[in-house]
């Protein structure tokens, strides 16, 4: 949960990766982003963070999970997520909270003059599988939507359409929020974030 606190330390962030384990701990210092998972620590100067990849990654549990990768130049990768697991069926949004560790960093790796690869969104490779799974499934689901129809089969024909739209809105909302795309730190991809 982040907190800007009096005494000049920087913004905070913590959620729980799982049930088992600490949360991971993250502040914005004026030295650079400071972490703490699992007993590891460190503290990462702005300008040596080298990728910043922001994307949409739903769960059954939470349907507003969102996700940034934060990479470090010479090695060294780390995961922010925007929900905290409360229970073993209870996924707990902090959108507010991680929306504004987001924008922060982003302000300060700018300020720092961070020469870092923005990028939102599936890797472009991967997104285009993902298109051709999706194209593939339409396919099929016209195909036996259309076999339905013609076989007088309206019960069928009726639940198929219904799951289309359901596969639509879950699966097109997906789709379009996590296109490859890059983005420069003044213009922050807003269907990347909550």
């Amino acid at each position: 949960m982040p907190s800007d606190s009096p005494d000049g330390a920087g913004l905070r962030y913590a959620y729980k990766a799982s049930l088992i384990g600490s949360a991971h701990q993250f502040e914005l210092t004026e030295q650079g982003m400071s972490w703490r998972i699992a007993g590891r620590t460190g503290l990462w100067d702005y300008a040596d963070i080298a990728a910043v990849r922001l994307s949409y990654r739903p769960v059954s549990m939470q349907s507003r999970r969102f996700r940034a990768d934060i990479e470090k130049a010479g090695g060294g990768r780390l995961a922010v997520f925007s929900t905290s697991w409360q229970t073993a069926a209870l996924m707990a949004p902090q959108d507010q909270d991680y929306r504004a560790f987001i924008i922060g960093l982003h302000a300060r790796m700018a300020k720092a003059g961070s020469r870092a690869h923005l990028a939102g969104g599936l890797h472009p490779r991967l997104y285009a599988a993902a298109i051709v799974v999706v194209a593939l499934l339409a396919v099929a689901m016209a195909g036996l939507l259309l076999r339905s129809i013609v076989s007088g089969a309206w019960a069928g024909a009726l639940f198929l359409a219904g799951f289309a739209a359901l596969f639509a809105w879950q699966v097109g909302g997906f789709i379009t929020r996590n296109r490859p795309r890059t983005y420069t730190f003044d213009d922050v991809p807003k269907a990347l974030l909550p």
